[in-house]
């Protein structure tokens, strides 16, 4: 662990020296690449120096604790402890640094809620999760984009799909995938009595062209008429476009805009999206077993969470959460459930990469 974290200062202090270099300076693109490097590495190289300062100290304060002077001994003792314990943190927080991070993380996402069983009930909690992570994303300042929309005529949800764009959002966002599970008295049940309805959830890290290429030839467009709530100029003329990816049998249709240029940029959005889900699932299958254990594989037909309303209660079954703090939650505030998550995740990976 020691020989990495040596090369990964030497690196650190190259970089810097090559930053300080006015041709790399006048190159944009070189310029921008190395900070992003530099600001990536700093915080473990930081956390590396501390713990060689913690190390040096702890040494000075062995020959403290031999000194004549028992009161010496008895203090260099006390601050031996407290070192010790920062010691191991900082080294533990340094083999979680090492452990290599998703390539993915930094990337958008394309967020895709769909009503499951039960009816309309489904639709109204797919709505209300939609709003929970709208609000969540606020709280975190990124930006969100519907992209398409079906509603119901009470106000509910059958799909929304949306654009989430910030900092590091599939890093937070990737857990969400899989079914959501609603326990709570329906508006229209007279005699009160808890229903259960479900919501599948899909995060997908948003492609760009230089993920995934599409050709044109694999893809056939047709464009239609919108149908359901909007403007005049949506009903009335065929903007809505629906696209096939001929080679997957992927099928994505957009019809939020009223232009059906911007409707086929959405669309190409998602399934590129799509299309980069499926590479990535593809390589997962190639992972042994404990990789596949982890949380967060992403499987829709996983049911990862259950939201009690009676009871106020959340609970997540793939770490065995459970809060009483639904109405909290449903508000956005999520990273009572999310930290957590990332905590279980980066176990996991500390684990089978000691074990490798």
């Amino acid at each position: 662990m020691f020989a990495k974290l040596d090369e990964l200062e030497h690196k650190y202090l190259q970089i810097e020296t090559d930053l300080s270099d006015p041709e790399i300076f006048s190159n944009h693109a070189k310029y921008k690449k190395l900070s992003k490097s530099h600001s990536e590495l700093g915080p473990i190289v930081t956390a590396y120096r501390e713990y060689r300062q913690v190390v040096t100290e702890m040494e000075e304060n062995r020959e403290l604790m031999r000194d004549a002077d028992p009161e010496i001994r008895e203090l260099a003792r006390s601050e031996f402890e407290g070192l010790q314990e920062k010691k191991d943190k900082l080294e533990q927080d340094l083999r979680l640094q090492l452990v290599p991070s998703d390539p993915l993380d930094d990337k958008n996402i394309i967020l895709e809620i769909r009503a499951g069983t039960g009816g309309e009930e489904a639709a109204l909690f797919a709505a209300d999760l939609f709003r929970m992570y709208f609000r969540y994303a606020e709280e975190r300042n990124w930006r969100v984009e519907i992209l398409n929309m079906q509603e119901t005529g009470s106000g509910g949800l059958k799909e929304v799909i949306a654009s989430i764009a910030g900092k590091k959002v599939y890093s937070r966002l990737k857990y969400e995938s899989g079914v959501h599970r609603v326990q709570r008295v329906p508006e229209t049940e007279s005699q009160g009595r808890v229903h259960t309805s479900a919501v599948t959830v899909a995060i997908l890290p948003e492609a760009e062209e230089v993920d995934v290429s599409i050709d044109p030839n694999d893809l056939r467009v047709d464009v239609f008429r919108a149908s359901g709530p909007g403007g005049q100029s949506v009903n009335t003329t065929d903007s809505a476009v629906r696209i096939t990816h001929i080679p997957t049998g992927l099928v994505v249709s957009c019809q939020d805009e009223k232009s059906q240029h911007k409707n086929k940029a959405k669309a190409l959005k998602v399934l590129r999206s799509r299309l980069l889900q499926v590479m990535e699932q593809e390589q997962k299958k190639e992972l042994d077993d404990n990789r596949r254990a982890q949380v967060g594989s992403g499987d829709r037909s996983e049911r990862i969470r259950t939201y009690n309303f009676p009871q106020s209660r959340v609970t997540d079954h793939r770490i065995n959460l459970t809060l009483y703090n639904l109405e909290s939650v449903m508000q956005g505030h999520l990273d009572g459930i999310i930290d957590p998550l990332v905590q279980n995740h980066q176990a996991l990976a500390l684990q089978n990469a000691q074990a490798a």
